[in-house]
């Protein structure tokens, strides 16, 4: 008989003690970058482009440039290279730096630019996966300037997580390439 009652215990708490399970749901970062705004960068080297006001310009020797983001934990980093008959070799360099990138890179979009009135035609490069750089371009006017630049986080690279800031930062790349000025 009290082999009865405590199964009948037993039973009553297992089966009363029982939650129904509700399925999460799905959570969504709520991240939030300040709106666009530009100016144009101070024409003592031989281009000039605008750059977000919210980004920080370090200049550099050779006429190279750092555009730094801290709040985002990244920057652009800008070369310049004079063309003295080397802009195949210039072009060639350019994308064995976006192509090192195939081993951790789950796909790689190229976009041609082209502004015929200004004399600038480049490319966008926009690496997909756990790439260090997400982000590589170059410029030129295919006689006298050079310009190549990518984008790096601080971080060890996680695709998913830095997405929101790459597609943020992508319309800034995309704007310097717009307003891309030679200065003769």
């Amino acid at each position: 008989m009290r082999n009865w009652i405590f199964l009948l215990i037993l039973g009553g708490t297992l089966i009363s003690c029982k939650e129904e399970v509700l399925p999460k749901p799905k959570a969504y970062l709520n991240l939030s970058y300040p709106t666009a705004s530009y100016q144009k960068t101070k024409a003592d080297k031989p281009y000039a482009f605008e750059a977000s006001t919210h980004a920080v310009l370090v200049e550099q020797a050779n006429y190279w440039m750092e555009i730094n983001y801290p709040n985002l934990k990244a920057s652009i980093k800008i070369t310049y290279r004079p063309v003295k008959n080397n802009l195949k070799e210039l072009l060639i360099e350019s994308e064995k730096l976006v192509f090192k990138h195939t081993v951790k890179a789950e796909q790689i979009e190229t976009q041609d630019f082209s502004d015929v009135e200004k004399r600038v035609f480049g490319t966008l490069h926009e690496i997909y996966g756990n790439a260090a750089s997400q982000i590589q371009f170059h410029l030129t006017d295919s006689t006298a300037h050079f310009v190549k630049g990518a984008l790096y986080f601080y971080t060890k690279p996680n695709y998913d997580s830095i997405l929101p800031a790459v597609h943020y930062i992508k319309k800034d790349i995309v704007r310097l390439m717009e307003t891309l000025e030679w200065s003769d």
